[in-house]
């Protein structure tokens, strides 16, 4: 491997002759003996494996289980060991759990202690969302919540916000524009050309964004991805811009990113991305690798469809938009050819009519067994137009065309909610699986339109699992 070049826990580190798809927590513990990041699920679940990486000013909470090494080319990163002082000196975090007793067996411990650190620096202290990725199953969270209550008003300590500071051209040789490490089974692209340049060179290869998913194909299918192309340093790719007509979203715009734009613009999409993952996952996750994938259950598509969203793809120098829900085909099959890649996508400006539901299991940092997203306009008591869009319903994320027709031109009642009941099974015909049987589901999704209808009433219908 080229060499790969980043700052760990204040000191620059030069890695070389490793595998590509080698995963930070691995090389931690392995080559560099730095053991207090522990390895729990190995699958971005249970925040066991939490290290900080900061870049461009910004700290993030990430698992290093699904951290590949080239990913943290030029940035920062701070191991539990790293949260202490370079002279010993305890983080406020650190203490407060030693002073609430916030440890028992431990295992979990260096996760949680990285992601308070993180938040802290962050200025965070929303803590049910901050630390829903971490599991405690010994001490519970009652004392680990105190501990983080406690130190949140204390100062950011100066070694984590030299991390903040820090800029990759401190510690990169070499003049501006020098191009990014590549070796024969993997490239960094710069920008989007450079992407189509290689991609098109390599069309059966690998795409690794935040290998939030793909990084699961390595550390339980223990699959070879070679070719890979690690899409961070492809800026162009990044961002969410605004404008006259919508919302250009960068492919590589992570959830977390998103959310912050939704919350604007559609806050029930955001609430939505807030139940995806955890702060670890939205942190890394991005926006294009949740279409890209075509996963049936992907939380992303549903509200993306319901709103028009447009889907703009590259092959070389050839471009294409096309709307989204035509991109999947399929279970496990879309309409992009080999060495096309996703952009970006395009939401409309709209005012906002979306409502999202997600039913899963657990609340938070769970699959979902169903994701129903609504966008229906009203006007003089008549549904006018209407775009319902489901994950979890069929082998792809799918919009209920048949309901939707029922309820055009109708109005907005309960009677009519009733007559859209046969609808149903024209538009859907769902599985069953571990997470919910068939009848579960269709009798879900019917119910997720009367809440619709209820809450345009005004009627309570957010039902909140868990209260501080």
């Amino acid at each position: 491997m080229a060499e790969i070049v980043f700052l760990l826990n204040g000191e620059t580190v030069r890695v070389g002759q490793e595998p590509a798809t080698r995963t930070l927590l691995d090389w931690l513990r392995d080559t560099r003996g730095l053991t207090g990041t522990k390895e729990g699920c190995n699958e971005g679940d249970c925040g066991a494996c939490t290290v900080m990486v900061s870049t461009a000013g910004v700290a993030r909470a990430m698992n290093g289980c699904l951290l590949f090494l080239p990913q943290l080319h030029g940035k920062a990163v701070r191991t539990v060991e790293g949260i202490s002082g370079p002279d010993g000196q305890l983080h406020p975090m650190q203490q407060a759990m030693i002073d609430n007793h916030g440890s028992q067996c431990g295992f979990c411990t260096p996760g949680f202690v990285v992601s308070m650190a993180v938040a802290h620096a962050n200025g965070a202290s929303d803590w049910d969302d901050q630390l829903a990725g971490n599991l405690c199953r010994c001490t519970g969270y009652a004392p680990i919540i105190r501990a983080a209550r406690a130190a949140a008003a204390s100062p950011v300590p100066d070694w984590i916000t030299s991390d903040l500071a820090f800029t990759s051209a401190e510690i990169l040789p070499g003049v501006r524009g020098q191009a990014a490490p590549a070796g024969p089974t993997f490239a960094m692209p710069r920008s989007s050309d450079e992407l189509a340049d290689w991609y098109a060179a390599h069309p059966d290869a690998t795409l690794v964004a935040g290998a939030t998913d793909v990084g699961l194909w390595v550390t339980k299918q223990l699959r070879d991805l070679a070719p890979v192309a690690f899409l961070d340093g492809c800026a162009d790719l990044k961002g969410i811009a605004e404008t006259d007509d919508g919302l250009r979203i960068g492919a590589c715009a992570t959830l977390a990113e998103l959310r912050v734009a939704m919350a604007r613009h559609h806050p029930g999409f955001a609430e939505l991305i807030r139940r995806y993952g955890s702060a670890q996952v939205r942190g890394a996750a991005t926006i294009g690798g949740n279409i890209a994938n075509g996963s049936p259950i992907g939380d992303g598509p549903p509200a993306l469809i319901a709103l028009g969203a447009t889907l703009h793809l590259r092959k070389g120098e050839t471009r294409r938009a096309i709307p989204l829900e035509d991109f999947f085909i399929d279970y496990g099959k879309q309409d992009r050819a080999p060495g096309e890649f996703v952009e970006g996508v395009t939401i409309p400006r709209q005012p906002d009519r979306l409502k999202c539901y997600k039913l899963s299991k657990r609340f938070d940092q769970d699959i979902s067994a169903v994701c129903g997203c609504f966008n229906i306009t009203v006007e003089s008591g008549i549904v006018r137009a209407a775009r319902i869009a489901f994950g979890g319903m069929a082998g792809i994320p799918k919009r209920a065309a048949h309901v939707e027709t029922a309820l055009v031109g109708q109005p907005w009642t309960e009677d009519t909610v009733a007559a859209a009941q046969d609808a149903w099974e024209r538009d859907f015909a769902p599985m069953s699986d571990m997470r919910a049987s068939a009848d579960y589901r269709m009798t879900a999704a019917r119910n997720m339109l009367r809440r619709c209808l209820l809450a345009d009433a005004g009627t309570p219908a957010q039902v909140l699992e868990v209260q501080p």
